[in-house]
């Protein structure tokens, strides 16, 4: 997509981050609509309870390496309707629920009957001790778009109410340096009509998530590409009734973007996928033994079930294929043990707080 396409005479000109901002969280936004993210689209939450029962045992390590602390935090970015949370606190041994406090953090209202348990917040609360887990937050963390002119020149890509483009001035300040640090290196300049998602604004929203956690584990997932692999044109869409649509900036659609995941994992985050955190976490999508059909048919065709709904969340091409950044807080950093393990929650196997400044 370039920005060929003349604005109307008469139309609001902004960059895409402005735009998709009231675009989706405005007082007649898209994640305003009753039928909520769930109505238009299916992420890892909505796709299993196996899912949230993964969430729940990384939340059993979690309180285990802490030491068991009185009150155990859950927090879910871009709660959506609860449903994660929910999931959750229904999945977790009782012992551990009697000591969580789950958070639901999202802009819309909160819905008609939600556990009471989860609280309910714009913003997530700060100085707390848990988990935080941001599972398809970042991609809807608005940003700007640059595309390149005939120069060579980035240019702040400006879009109307209905979509239309045109550009803008050229892109400088954090947001020059970001593109040139992150998508398009002095060793690898872009060409005319190359575009790109400007991720600054989440490798900052994302930096302020952590900084929430005084000791704990902060996890964000999601669609990502990373350094050496942008896509030469930006992955900028839409999603509509379950399908894609172009992203036009009037609240009709989601607009969303693939994020930039090494870029908001610096400093002391371990990336993923989450095919191997998941299964690190006992999902599988191996088949139960035939033998089982025989001795316990209603069990072998559970579990075939639970096989099937592993298989779709580990699925290479798919949701297996989604970026998992893991960033412990107040943890032993256990960078070479998690390479050498092959397991993404290495950290927290280590039950000793870690002193130093993360």
């Amino acid at each position: 997509m370039t920005a060929t396409t003349g604005l109307r005479a008469n139309g609001r000109c902004r960059g895409w981050r402005e735009a998709t901002h009231e675009a989706l969280y405005g007082p007649a936004g898209f994640y305003r609509r009753p039928e909520g993210p769930a109505g238009h689209f299916r992420t890892s939450v909505h796709a299993s309870p196996l899912f949230a029962e993964a969430v729940a045992r990384l939340l059993c390590r979690l309180d285990s390496a802490l030491g068991r602390p009185g009150e155990l935090a859950f927090v879910d970015m871009a709660a959506g309707r609860g449903e994660l949370a929910a999931g959750v606190l229904s999945a977790l041994p009782a012992e551990v629920a009697a000591r969580v406090r789950a958070y639901a953090v999202e802009r819309a209202g909160r819905p008609a009957g939600l556990d009471a348990r989860i609280a309910w917040r714009a913003e997530p609360p700060r100085g707390i001790t848990g988990l935080l887990f941001a599972n398809e937050w970042l991609d809807n963390v608005p940003v700007d778009v640059a595309e390149v002119d005939a120069e060579g020149v980035p240019r702040l890509v400006l879009v109307g109410d209905d979509g239309s483009e045109r550009l803008g001035e050229p892109v400088g300040g954090p947001d020059e340096e970001w593109l040139r640090t992150w998508w398009w290196p002095p060793s690898a300049g872009p060409s005319e009509g190359s575009r790109a998602e400007i991720g600054l604004p989440r490798d900052l929203a994302w930096a302020d998530a952590v900084a929430s956690l005084d000791r704990g584990l902060a996890v964000a997932v999601d669609y990502a590409h990373f350094a050496g692999r942008r896509p030469p044109f930006g992955t900028l869409t839409g999603f509509r009734d379950g399908r894609e649509t172009a992203p036009v900036p009037d609240g009709s659609c989601d607009i969303t973007a693939h994020v930039a995941l090494d870029a908001c994992a610096r400093p002391g985050g371990h990336l993923t996928t989450q095919r191997a955190a998941l299964r690190a976490l006992g999902v599988s999508g191996a088949r139960p033994p035939l033998t089982l059909a025989s001795t316990d048919p209603a069990g072998y065709v559970r579990a075939l079930a639970g096989a099937g709904a592993a298989a779709e969340l580990t699925a290479p091409g798919g949701l297996g294929d989604f970026g998992w950044l893991i960033r412990p807080v107040g943890l032993r950093d256990t960078a070479e043990s998690v390479a050498a393990e092959g397991d993404p929650f290495a950290a927290l196997l280590v039950d000793v707080p870690d002193d130093e400044e993360q």
